[in-house]
């Protein structure tokens, strides 16, 4: 198949390239965002690819802003910030076709509803990836981990199996995304937002990679365990059913703080230290949003998004430190 990314972020790169260099598929980029577009034009339609900081060199792809792209993909792969997306979506729609399909891997919830403007239920996508990747400037990015680490599950918002899907499964396992199929749509997707509750907050009001969180003793217990549970006990009350038991969660906290990536940053603490806006409304406010509809507490989780607005207003005051520049 032929993929189109939107959105040369960490992931969306990360992807691509992997796609592109690995899988061997024809990959093209859209990008909104300007001032990366020109970054990765002045650098000759080039980006920057390293692995662990390590063996950093310039890789080849298609770009284009998305007035002026005209390729006719397979499958479009979106990996916009939540916020942005609508916009982005707004720019394309001249370019989408019923013959297409949408996979939507972003972080946070509220693509779905937007994809379903533009596509057909029957044609959408949706995905979580326990990828670890850093985007240190527009055009140059940085796997964390060896060649194959992590993992991704994919499933058809029908619930239904089909020939896209398995096709994109396969150009994905040899891209070396170790992804899994699922018939569990909503579970999917709340995989990653009730671990990135966790994670992804609490880790950026602290400045802090993923392992150091764990120089607390009672951070499962105490910061943990009160988030999941507040995150289950609404998606329980729906109807969802999430891929791992609440105990399985917090196991999958632990194992990756402590032994897949404990010196990762976050992608919401890489927004964070360059003054970008957070998605913690998407992950821990929509959490918070959903108990209050549903009629289950989740003061933790509503607390813990006031506290990265609050840690994102102080930036005023007390600038951070990019600890991924430092880091290099």
């Amino acid at each position: 198949m032929k993929y189109t990314i939107v959105g040369a972020g960490a992931m969306g790169l990360r992807y691509g390239i992997l796609l592109q260099y690995n899988a061997g598929v024809p990959v093209d980029y859209v990008e909104p965002t300007q001032a990366s577009l020109e970054k990765i034009r002045a650098q000759g339609n080039q980006v920057f690819k390293a692995r662990d900081h390590k063996d950093r060199h310039a890789l080849d792809i298609n770009i284009y802003a998305p007035e002026e792209y005209a390729g006719d993909p397979d499958m479009w792969i979106f990996f916009m910030k939540q916020m942005q997306l609508p916009d982005a979506l707004k720019r394309l729609a001249p370019k989408f076709k019923s013959h297409q399909s949408a996979l939507g891997a972003m972080n946070g919830m509220g693509h779905i509803e937007q994809l379903q403007k533009y596509f057909a239920d029957d044609k959408i996508i949706g995905g979580t990836a326990m990828i670890a990747t850093l985007l240190n400037d527009y055009g140059d990015v940085d796997f964390m981990g060896v060649e194959g680490a992590g993992s991704s599950v994919y499933a058809n918002l029908t619930g239904q199996p089909s020939a896209t899907l398995d096709e994109m499964l396969r150009d994905f396992q040899a891209a070396h995304l170790n992804p899994s199929q699922s018939t569990n749509f909503m579970g999917t997707l709340l995989t990653k937002v009730f671990f990135n509750s966790v994670e992804n907050s609490v880790a950026t009001m602290f400045q802090s990679r993923m392992g150091e969180l764990m120089a607390y003793d009672q951070f499962l217990a105490g910061i943990a365990r009160p988030l999941i549970n507040e995150a289950y006990d609404a998606a329980e009350a729906v109807g969802y059913q999430l891929l791992e038991t609440r105990d399985e969660m917090i196991q999958q906290v632990d194992y990756v703080s402590t032994v897949a990536n404990p010196l990762h940053f976050p992608s919401m603490y890489q927004d964070f230290v360059k003054g970008r806006p957070t998605e913690v409304d998407y992950i821990n406010g929509w959490i918070a949003d959903l108990a209050d509809r549903v009629g289950t507490k989740a003061s933790t989780q509503r607390m813990v998004t006031h506290l990265v607005h609050l840690a994102e207003a102080m930036r005023e005051y007390h600038p951070p430190v990019n600890q991924l520049i430092a880091d290099k």
